[in-house]
């Protein structure tokens, strides 16, 4: 076993610290990944705080890795030594079910393993001694099948929250259509809304972004958006009516759906990505346009592929501000406060050299 240097949460009410993990040596169809990046999610602190219930402590988040290879089991064939690798929201699954073999693998009918906050897997079942440890280390021991290679051309920071909010709003607009003369509208400017505007541009979408700030509109253009709503003026609803192809909504803030919806043309999709409160629906949105109201859960290996050779292929990356480990508490309070443009990436160098 390897011990390693982390950063961990030992309860829902601690701040994270200086932490010590074991990693196992590479198996045979395993890689051993030294971490250079690891973005900053905000489920991050969720599951710290057990906000969500159910987390497992001592944790030590992160799920937007980026790194270097540095060791590879005797069997594996798609990496070697020196190969600059991801890591995502998973790190196994049961591999035999439908939604495995479509390269569905989040969607694995006996469940993911993600990378922390879960458990290791024993064939269909997980072996619930062994719990999943993240990106907030120095090391990290992934089957093959389940590693990233990241394309020439993206900034390694800037690749880290491809591997969640990438895939987050990528699938959900290649699922729905999403194409050159699209209609897209954005809910929501932050860590994953900021990708959105950037992969739905690239994709030759005309996109409008969707914010109660009013002091968004300027990133929101810069970003690549075409047009601005205001939404805290309940006129934009009226105004904007039967306006869009596709809704990406992106806030977990609790907000009216059915204002919302009613943006939509006939055959509309909203997509939800946020996970906000139980929020009421009516069905009138829904009928009166033949809309649709769906969601969607970051995305496969082969998808989030693909995702990355996109936005090598078109210049996309995600807008950082990049933090010593010993920052991590106080990212986390700036993420709640909404402080953050667009998403907070720990230099792993910063925990190695403790």
């Amino acid at each position: 076993m390897l011990t390693t240097p982390a950063y961990a949460a030992a309860s829902a009410t601690s701040a994270l610290a200086l932490f010590s993990i074991e990693r196992r040596e590479p198996g045979p169809r395993e890689v051993l990944i030294d971490i250079l990046y690891c973005g900053v999610c905000h489920s991050d602190i969720h599951q710290a705080r057990d906000e969500w219930g159910g987390s497992i402590f001592p944790m030590v988040p992160g799920h937007e890795i980026v790194g270097r290879v540095a060791k590879a089991g005797h069997d594996v064939t798609k990496y070697k030594v020196g190969d600059v690798v991801g890591v995502g929201c998973f790190v196994d699954s049961c591999r035999q079910c439908g939604a495995c073999h479509a390269g569905e693998e989040q969607y694995c009918d006996h469940g993911m393993s993600g990378t922390y906050n879960s458990y290791e897997r024993d064939g269909l079942r997980s072996d619930r001694n062994r719990p999943t440890y993240g990106g907030y280390s120095t090391r990290i021991t992934v089957d093959e099948d389940y590693v990233l290679r990241i394309p020439p051309g993206i900034p390694l920071e800037r690749a880290a929250p491809l591997l969640c909010a990438g895939i987050t709003t990528y699938s959900p607009l290649r699922r729905f259509g999403v194409k050159a003369g699209s209609r897209v509208a954005v809910v929501g400017l932050g860590g994953l809304g900021h990708m959105g505007v950037k992969l739905a541009k690239a994709m030759g979408a005309e996109v409008t972004v969707l914010s109660h700030s009013p002091g968004k509109r300027e990133d929101a253009l810069r970003l690549g958006a075409d047009d601005f709503l205001a939404t805290r003026d309940p006129a934009v609803f009226k105004a904007n009516a039967g306006r869009f192809d596709l809704i990406l909504d992106t806030v977990s803030a609790q907000h009216d759906y059915n204002a919302y919806l009613g943006l939509l043309r006939l055959d509309g999709t909203m997509v939800l990505v946020g996970l906000p409160e139980p929020t009421p629906l009516a069905a009138g949105p829904l009928i009166m346009r033949r809309r649709r109201l769906a969601g969607s859960l970051i995305g496969g290996i082969r998808e989030t592929q693909e995702m990355l050779d996109f936005c090598a292929e078109h210049g996309v990356a995600s807008d950082v501000e990049v933090i010593d480990i010993a920052q991590i508490n106080e990212a986390y309070e700036r993420m709640i406060r909404g402080d953050v443009r667009y998403r907070f990436v720990v230099d792993i160098a910063t925990l190695r050299d403790r």
